[in-house]
């Protein structure tokens, strides 16, 4: 046997067989030339048992080489086994840096798997990418200036799951005229919290598929505006603050860039929507928009203006839930936007931020929060 076959990356085994098979020996001959068990032989053959310094005397030796021929063999090898190993640590880094993986598996969104060829393509088909290397879909968080800066993977994974959702909907073809007769009916049901069950059935009956799906901690993702196609869109919600006052404007922030046409071509992932850290100043101009349009629909403010002309700065209960029940809203909608505004402090009157997520899950496609997705009915 030529010294230089040992450059190719093979286990040692492989070449011992030739070189028995080159002599018509058995396995057994060799062991019983070594004077060694037959097991020895077998497994250094089936690449279970590495070739020791004193194996590899035997076995220049037995066959004419040098025992530095089978310890080279044996080191390259063994390198080679090395090598693969890093690369499958640079592969499973990969997946991690462009996946939040386990917050992934945890959601039971893609089945688990040890095998990681099988894992990352179960990540690509959950996000509809065809490599690693592709570039992710065309989402933007408009909160910011900044409106190229790319969304977290947390927030892409939160949006991938539900862009899924919303394609397992069937929904009548949407119009503007549809989305405005919605608005209309939508504002029936401000006052009552119960009413909130109707929201996906009226969004549904505009041609507008709606979804929750709950948020990432740290994601700080509020909802997103999409389009499956031009006539299809959808609006997700997370309910990362579970109060009446952020659901209400949450959503018709939603549907404002739906009915500006926002998110046709890249959607529009709405971080920090409502939150007491929000910086208004940095706020782009699209969001702008949907956040004027949507205090606007929910509270005119020449209205609001002069309610607190008149009231400030004694804000009692009693004029507060009059006033509310004078324009049609639940009084816990007001009282969100006299906190924001800081006319009231955050501590007041928080009875009247009621819950809504439980009784807006009745409803809705629903994924998170412990609970297995259920149909709107």
């Amino acid at each position: 046997m030529s010294e230089s076959n040992y450059a190719e990356v093979f286990p040692p085994g492989e070449f011992l067989r030739e070189e028995l098979e080159a002599r018509n020996w058995t396995q057994l001959d060799l062991a019983t030339v070594l004077g060694r068990p037959p097991r020895l032989v077998n497994e250094i053959i089936l690449a279970k048992r590495a070739i020791t310094p004193e194996t590899a005397a035997g076995l220049a030796e037995a066959l004419g080489t040098s025992a530095e021929l089978w310890m080279r063999l044996e080191s390259v090898w063994q390198l080679s086994r090395l090598a693969a190993k890093d690369e499958a640590i640079s592969k499973r880094a990969k997946l991690y840096n462009k996946f939040p993986v386990n917050e992934i598996l945890k959601r039971g969104w893609i089945e688990p798997t040890d095998n990681l060829d099988l894992l990352q393509s179960k990540l690509l088909e959950f996000s509809e990418l065809s490599s690693l290397d592709q570039e992710p879909i065309r989402a933007h968080a408009f909160r910011k200036n900044n409106a190229t800066e790319s969304p977290t993977g947390l927030q892409l994974a939160w949006f991938y799951r539900a862009r899924h959702l919303a394609r397992t909907m069937v929904v009548p073809r949407f119009s503007e005229e549809k989305l405005k007769q919605c608005l209309n009916k939508l504002r029936t049901l401000l006052p009552s919290p119960e009413e909130i069950r109707h929201v996906p059935k009226l969004l549904s009956e505009a041609g507008i598929r709606f979804v929750m799906v709950e948020a990432f901690q740290g994601s700080k993702i509020d909802g997103v505006c999409f389009w499956l196609d031009r006539n299809s869109p959808v609006v997700a919600i997370s309910i990362r603050y579970d109060r009446i006052d952020w659901f209400w404007f949450t959503l018709i922030h939603e549907l404002r860039h739906v009915a500006n046409g926002d998110g046709r071509d890249i959607a529009v992932l709405d971080v920090d929507l409502v939150g007491d850290d929000v910086d208004r100043e940095s706020i782009n101009e699209i969001e702008r928009r949907a956040d004027a349009e949507a205090s606007e629909y929910l509270i005119p403010r020449d209205v609001l203006n002069n309610f607190m002309v008149r009231t400030r700065p004694l804000y009692a209960e009693v004029k507060i839930i009059g006033f509310a029940d004078r324009i049609g809203v639940h009084p816990g909608i007001v009282i969100g936007r006299l906190q924001r505004l800081k006319e009231i402090p955050y501590a007041n009157l928080r009875k009247y931020l009621v819950k809504t997520r439980h009784v807006l899950a009745q409803t809705s496609l629903v994924d998170g929060w412990r609970t297995a997705v259920s149909t709107t009915s």
